[in-house]
């Protein structure tokens, strides 16, 4: 259970410092690209939520509420993966360092 904990704690802060470098940035581009990223750790930190939810109460409730959570979550780490597969080679590229 410990390993879910750290997941979401981690998955939190990046979602919130890839939020930032999207405020911060006015590249288009690097906008695209960082809110890719910070769909993924959206998406992980949701199933990795509902993960420990459940493990914690292991109620039928928790197990409905769980099953919408994840149905959410996976598409959002989906959707972020694709995205970034999308515009790292591009951005990778305009930003070499």
């Amino acid at each position: 259970m410990i390993i879910f904990s750290i997941l979401i704690v981690l998955s939190l802060v990046l979602y919130v410092y890839y939020k930032v470098a999207i405020v911060k940035s006015n590249d288009g581009l690097t906008q695209a690209y960082f809110n890719g990223k910070s769909r993924i750790c959206l998406g992980t930190l949701v199933v990795s939520f509902t993960i420990n939810q459940y493990i914690l109460y292991q109620t039928r409730i928790a197990l409905f509420i769980g099953i919408i959570l994840i149905i959410v979550g996976i598409p959002q780490i989906y959707r972020g993966i694709k995205e970034v597969k999308h515009y790292r080679k591009e951005w990778k590229r305009l930003n070499p360092s």
